[in-house]
């Protein structure tokens, strides 16, 4: 079997380890967009990747290191039928795509350093010790999860929310307090430490005015609380996104690579 060649588009230092690991499995690596003076050519290229997210402002590639603007609907035009294309919280349309930032393998072991970032985070901007403190952790997916996890370990006092009512009975079987998501705008927000995981805005901006907390840390990609609002009311805030690249990028680099080889060798 011939050497497959991959082109790389975009990406932050976890595209470049991506890069390393798969030119050690023996694939012919191209990349445009990842690397200063790259001028990749996909045209040869029976794989091409896209970087963690795929696009910020949903129209070029994000491309942090080199800032080349590599348009999403010029490169759509170029992808061929027998071109698999694996990208991150994007699809391209009419073609073989496979979305790796939806699949829970990724996304469940990516959870880890998100959850870890946010308690150095939490550690660093606080007075006191996250033991004993009253965190609550809005959104209990996949992140939610493993943060809510990680605090009760710490010795924290958790509150999780959610809507599905497995989850909540999920938290109730593993000890933690629970309040449905729904129900945020009307329940006592006194906590130390509030973490969002959401994408949706969950807590009003009036809610905010009796809400008692010493640091919100909002972890989703959007806002699922005003930070600005929160702010005006004395409570200091962190967005805190995209996490993994930032505080483990050598764990998240490994993390996407055995995703993005696994996925290859499926299709084989």
């Amino acid at each position: 079997m011939s050497m497959k060649k991959i082109t790389i588009f975009g990406g932050d230092n976890r595209l470049l380890k991506v890069r390393e690991n798969l030119i050690k499995n023996g694939f012919h690596v191209d990349t445009l967009g990842l690397c200063e003076g790259d001028k990749g050519d996909m045209s040869s290229s029976q794989i091409l990747i896209f970087p963690v997210p795929t696009t910020k402002d949903g129209i070029n590639v994000y491309a942090p290191i080199t800032d080349e603007k590599i348009a999403l609907d010029s490169i759509s035009e170029k992808i061929t039928d027998e071109q698999l294309t694996l990208s991150c919280n994007y699809q391209f349309h009419n073609k073989k795509c496979v979305d790796y930032g939806s699949l829970d393998s990724y996304a469940l072991l990516n959870a880890v350093p998100t959850a870890e970032g946010a308690i150095k985070i939490a550690i660093e901007n606080t007075g006191f010790t996250l033991w004993k403190s009253r965190c609550l952790v809005i959104g209990y997916g996949r992140v939610g999860k493993v943060l809510a996890n990680r605090l009760k370990a710490f010795g924290c006092d958790v509150t999780v929310t959610a809507r599905k009512p497995s989850d909540l009975s999920l938290a109730d079987t593993l000890g933690f307090n629970y309040i449905n998501t729904e129900d945020l705008n009307y329940a006592k927000l006194d906590f130390d430490i509030i973490f969002n995981t959401v994408d949706v805005k969950v807590v009003d901006d009036e809610k905010l005015k009796n809400t008692k907390c010493s640091l919100i840390i909002d972890l989703a990609t959007h806002y699922g609380i005003n930070l600005e609002a929160a702010e005006k009311q004395g409570i200091k805030t962190i967005k805190a996104s995209g996490l993994p690249s930032k505080v483990a990028p050598q764990t998240a680099a490994e993390i996407l690579s055995k995703t993005i080889i696994h996925i290859i060798n499926s299709y084989n």
